[in-house]
């Protein structure tokens, strides 16, 4: 039998390179770098907590100071005296100025031809000169009524002396017999007639006098109607030379030029750029809460002017209320019309309450819940809040002064009853 040789003469032992050994050192340092981090979000998810990373919220304490309820509003810049000017009558328009031009208070913008005024100008005229005159002659005619008067009464009086002293002749011849009683009678009865007659006669006189005065007084009161009548016709004639109300810049002309226009037609309009109020749109929940004289503050170009509700209009439209903002400095420049401008209404100031600021968090429950930082964990919380502004909101319960509130959207935690923060 043969002898066959085996392959073991044909082996070596070949060493393991040292580099196998760091690749394998290092993948183990990787793998408990990664159960490092992976633990605590397993466990999470084991246990059924929600985690967030920290970076995706945002935290900030309740704090305890002044509160300021206000709102934010836009609105557009108008010009607080814009007056349309009207024709005063019917007539044919020519106008001094075009639409743009800058006129100064009392400028000359427009004259009105009217013939038809001037024409009962002129009649109203000629009526105050004929009752002047009817006037004047019944001055003239009481003067010689008093004349009339005078020596009517005159004559009364001397009637009256005549039979007094032939009534005292009379009483002398009666006792000396010289007289008969039936003279004495007469005399007597000459007296009676004469005093009757002269009382009469003053009567008559104080009663001409009266009407006298009464006849002058209705001339006069008809002079003087007549005196109004006469001013107004002349204001309004006047008023066909169309003066500017104010300076300014001329606005739109409403008709073409040497048109015929009726009475109280628009003509044209004069825009004030001294003077300049903000029209604002203010939603309605905050109707009830407006006020005329609240603070306002009006951002314009970085700066923040200080300005004051002036008019709050009485109806509702589109779920809106209309108002009007003042400047209280009217020296601001850089105004222009129809600018629109951000402006802060402050509605209601209140001291030393709790206060968080405002923030997404407020949708998600409609402040009825918060998320409260504690431990790592944001723990939904039930609150209550009160008066909202626009940059706070005031805390009635459910959260203490220096707690930890999410005020970033809460909706990420998908209504979780707590939620583990991973910083």
């Amino acid at each position: 039998m043969a002898y066959i040789p085996d392959t073991s003469a044909q082996d070596s032992v070949v060493e393991r390179p040292k580099k196998n050994k760091l690749v394998i050192l290092a993948i183990g340092i990787v793998a408990l770098i990664s159960i490092y981090f992976m633990l605590p979000i397993a466990t999470q998810w084991l246990s059924g907590q929600t985690a967030v990373s920290s970076d995706k919220i945002h935290v900030s304490s309740v704090k305890r100071g002044d509160f300021v309820r206000d709102i934010s509003v836009q609105g557009k810049v108008v010009a607080a005296r814009r007056p349309t000017i009207y024709s005063p009558a019917q007539g044919t328009v020519t106008y001094l100025v075009e639409s743009g031009d800058s006129v100064v208070e009392g400028q000359a913008l427009a004259v009105l031809d009217s013939p038809e005024l001037k024409s009962e100008f002129a009649q109203h005229q000629a009526e105050l000169s004929r009752l002047e005159t009817e006037l004047q002659r019944q001055i003239i005619q009481a003067k010689k009524q008093d004349l009339a008067q005078e020596n009517y009464l005159g004559k009364a009086t001397v009637v009256l002396n005549a039979a007094k002293r032939e009534m005292r002749r009379s009483e002398n011849g009666l006792q000396t017999q010289v007289v008969s009683d039936i003279d004495y009678q007469k005399a007597k009865d000459d007296l009676e007639n004469a005093e009757r007659e002269y009382r009469l006669a003053i009567k008559e006189v104080e009663l001409l006098k009266e009407s006298q005065k009464f006849e002058i007084r209705t001339k006069e009161l008809e002079f003087e109607a007549q005196k109004v009548k006469v001013a107004e016709l002349e204001r309004q004639v006047d008023a066909l030379k169309i003066a500017s109300p104010v300076s300014g810049l001329v606005g739109n002309l409403a008709v073409e030029q040497k048109n015929t226009v009726a009475k109280n037609q628009p003509l044209l309009s004069v825009v004030d750029l001294s003077k300049y109020e903000i029209e604002v749109q203010i939603p309605e929940s905050y109707s009830d809460d407006l006020a005329l004289g609240m603070l306002a503050e009006v951002n314009l170009n970085g700066d923040v002017y200080t300005g004051e509700i002036v008019a709050i209009s009485p109806e509702i439209e589109n779920g809106r209320v209309a108002g009007k903002i003042r400047f209280k400095d009217e020296s601001i420049q850089g105004l222009r019309q129809n600018q629109r401008l951000t402006s802060r209404i402050v509605i209601e100031q209140k001291q030393n309450i709790a206060y968080l600021p405002h923030g997404q968090y407020l949708d998600a429950y409609n402040g009825q819940f918060a998320y409260v930082v504690k431990e790592g964990s944001a723990i939904k919380t039930p609150i209550q809040i009160g008066l909202r502004s626009i940059g706070q909101v005031e805390v009635l319960s459910g959260l203490n002064v220096g707690d930890q509130v999410i005020t970033s959207d809460a909706r990420i935690f998908k209504d979780a009853p707590s939620v583990k923060i991973i910083q």
